[in-house]
């Protein structure tokens, strides 16, 4: 929605979409996954979660109020250091992490 919507009704509409944002709620969306066995190809895509709530994060701070800014750049930060360090290890992640990782990291919209 932050790319369809001009930027003067995104704000609004972000926040009747998750109006307690502010508070941290729904944890779930701020909290990274947990990964208990990166050689199971299944449960690997959860670091590949991490690293795209990290660039969707980072994406709608840009968007998003000023008041929530500093608390969705820190739920792109930590779900970005939870996600990164898991790029090679293991062929069942290290064969496509390095596409979202580069999505969250790079500046460009």
């Amino acid at each position: 929605m932050r790319r369809v919507l001009p930027a003067e009704r995104f704000g609004p509409w972000f926040a009747r979409f998750l109006p307690r944002l502010k508070q941290g709620e729904p944890q779930s969306l701020f909290e990274p996954a947990s990964v208990s066995d990166r050689t199971d190809g299944q449960i690997a895509h959860l670091d590949g979660l991490n690293l795209s709530r990290a660039w969707c994060w980072r994406n709608l701070a840009g968007a998003a109020p000023e008041t929530l800014r500093p608390r969705l750049l820190d739920a792109s930060d930590r779900h970005l250091q939870a996600g990164l360090p898991h790029l090679d290890g293991h062929y069942m992640g290290e064969h496509w992490l390095a596409t979202y990782a580069l999505l969250a990291l790079d500046d460009e919209d």
